[in-house]
């Protein structure tokens, strides 16, 4: 019994849960005090962990509450359950699309919006690069210098090196200098 309601339970949360993760919560709330299968403190204490852990919210806290309340198999059938809306509707609008996208309007759409989502991560770049270089207290060194030598790598690896770098290859040198910056 425990295995249906675990499956209904995250079915009801991945079919309803709109708006990301933290738009979720309240649902996931509801259902997993429902049934009894986190208290108050409990579930705090597991979006907490979930969200610094690799993964979305709704499928680690999924896994765990399926895990906690039947097992391993508990786990598989809460993780499935709450994934599932999301997999069919992407699988039925990527259907509608691959027929869709023949038409010249559609195509069209398409093409305005590259121009729009590349502004779109040109801009949190430029506030995250903002928001870290200067504080209330004044311009702090590190992270311009992180910024410019990071720039500096990107722009010009393919001049040094004859190839892009990749962004895996970027974020580990970002990872590195960052180290290094910060334990001087």
């Amino acid at each position: 019994m425990i295995y249906l309601d675990l499956f209904l339970g995250f079915l009801k949360v991945g079919c309803f849960a709109f708006g990301g993760a933290y738009a979720a919560i309240p649902l996931i709330r509801e259902v997993v005090l429902d049934y009894g299968w986190l208290t108050d403190d409990s579930l705090t204490y597991m979006i907490a962990v979930s969200e610094s852990t690799p993964g979305p919210i709704m499928i680690n806290l999924a896994t765990y509450v399926g895990s906690t309340q039947g097992g391993v198999l508990g786990s598989f059938l809460a993780t499935f359950a709450v994934a599932l809306p999301a997999f069919l509707l992407i699988l039925l609008i990527t259907a509608i699309l691959k027929n869709a996208c023949g038409n010249r309007y559609v195509k069209a759409v398409l093409a305005g919006l590259n121009p729009a989502i590349i502004g779109i991560i040109l801009a949190t770049g430029a506030y995250m690069i903002l928001d870290h270089c200067i504080a209330p207290g004044g311009i702090q060194l590190r992270p311009v210098i992180l910024t410019i030598v990071l720039g500096a790598i990107l722009y010009g690896s393919k001049k040094w090196f004859g190839k892009k770098l990749s962004p895996i290859q970027l974020i580990l040198i970002a990872a590195v200098a960052g180290v290094i910056a910060y334990s001087i």
